[in-house]
């Protein structure tokens, strides 16, 4: 297949995962926004149980892209009875972890003040996890399914559901962030409520659009399942590594606004509308990153190592071009994206002091995270595991402690920092990607 093809292919396939998984953060800034209209102290609040929040989607998110891996790598040999059984395995295996990660929601008082927060974010923190604790189980289940579709080349249902997730989200925070039609008014409470309902929500419908539009299309949905625990090893095989990867990597981001709540509440309160920028785009290379993973996998299953090749090569040349068009409007408006976020013009002052780096931050995290949708989808999990380990925590963490704490540089040392890590992944993942496509594909 030609390198165009590709591109045109991989464009096809990320457009729909780009705008579901840039929902996702839609929300979260959404969340932001109109919490951030509700007061600082609540805005407060709400970025410090992000902080927590994040490190569990994330590692959930890990826990389950093992259906997108062995689902592209099953369509692209053409066993596609397979596919629905690798489904249902995560299903079991999300729902599990869904109710673990809501019962760690239950300790986050005890977490933040861990971290070093105060008592009075630590407490407001909590309050508002808890209230997301119960929607964990349904957003494993809906990322299960999503992935699952995802690696069938049927990425247009969860972009559907998630565009009408976002809709339902800033009409239910309306409702329950500032009293609404008669509801109580609860802050950044009433943002984490409509978080649990309408990620329960979503994941009904995804499901009940498996089950009847793709039943009848013997992909092994339903009937008989022999070899459950086998295939249940080797999903875990993938799932582990993948969320301890996303876990660490998020946990770094986290201990970043750690730093940032260390410095002040003001400084913190900045440092989370910048970040929720960072992680808005960050989602549209996520969503490249998705494609990346499919169109690699199934080039795999073909055993096909020069498409594997240029499929990876496409990703990258799209995510840079993306992020580099992101980065122009981080620049040029910084100002006025700040103002959206909040009336307080102390908080809006320090947050569009980050939002112009925070442009060049995302063209090599975006980078990174395609390079690892490429290793993912060509079988190699550990090693680049580890390589993120060196970037974020050998490197991101100790560099922004010294900057932001005895450089004086504050809450712009903790950008520089996310930088530095983000240009060392970007090589690191970069020269593994080359060492593997020399090399013939394994299937998981």
């Amino acid at each position: 297949m030609e390198f165009t093809t590709h591109l045109y292919k991989t464009v096809l396939l990320a457009i729909p995962m780009v705008i579901a998984r840039a929902g996702l953060l839609v929300m979260v800034a959404v969340d932001t926004a109109m919490v951030g209209h509700y007061g600082t102290t609540p805005l407060a609040h709400y970025a410090a149980s992000n902080a927590l929040q994040i490190v569990i989607v994330l590692v959930g998110v890990g826990l389950s892209q093992g259906t997108v891996i062995m689902v592209a790598q099953a369509k692209g040999a053409g066993n596609d009875s397979a596919c629905g059984k690798i489904w249902r395995v995560g299903l079991i295996q999300g729902s599990f972890f869904g109710i673990l990660m809501g019962l760690i929601c239950f300790l986050g008082e005890p977490l933040l003040l861990l971290f070093g927060q105060t008592q009075s974010i630590a407490t407001g923190g909590s309050d508002v996890l808890i209230w997301i604790s119960w929607g964990f189980p349904a957003f494993m289940i809906w990322a299960t399914t999503g992935f699952f579709l995802e690696g069938l080349g049927k990425p247009l249902p969860a972009m559907i559901s998630m565009i009408g997730a976002v809709v339902l989200n800033a009409i239910l925070n309306w409702i329950f962030i500032f009293g609404e039609l008669g509801a109580p008014e609860m802050g950044a409470q009433g943002a984490a409520i409509t978080t649990s309902i309408v990620r329960w929500l979503m994941m009904l419908v995804l499901v009940s659009y498996v089950f009847i539009a793709l039943k009848n299309k013997n992909l092994g949905i339903t009937g008989p399942f022999k070899g459950f625990f086998q295939l249940a090893n080797k999903y875990r095989k993938i799932g582990f590594p993948l969320g301890i990867a996303r876990g660490l990597e998020a946990a770094s981001f986290s201990a970043l606004t750690m730093f940032a709540g260390w410095i002040s509440t003001i400084s913190l309160a900045g440092y989370q509308i910048a970040f929720n920028l960072i992680a808005l785009a960050f989602m549209c290379a996520i969503g490249i990153a998705g494609a990346s993973t499919v169109r690699v996998g199934n080039a795999v299953g073909k055993n096909d190592m020069t498409d594997l090749k240029r499929a990876g090569l496409a990703s990258i040349v799209l995510v840079v071009s993306l992020m580099t068009c992101v980065m122009a409007v981080y620049l040029s408006l910084s100002d006025q994206l700040a103002k959206i976020y909040t009336k307080d013009i102390m908080v809006s002052g320090i947050a569009a002091g980050l939002i112009g780096l925070a442009g060049i931050v995302l063209i090599f995290d975006g980078l990174q995270a395609v390079l690892m949708g490429c290793l993912r989808g060509s079988s190699d999990v550990w090693i680049p595991s580890l390589l993120q380990l060196i970037a974020w925590w050998g490197l991101t963490i100790p560099i922004a402690w010294i900057l932001a704490f005895h450089a004086d540089l504050g809450v712009k040392g903790l950008m520089w920092a996310f930088l530095i890590g983000a240009i060392a992944a970007s090589l690191m993942l970069g020269i593994r990607f080359i060492a593997i496509s020399k090399r013939p594909g394994n299937r998981f």
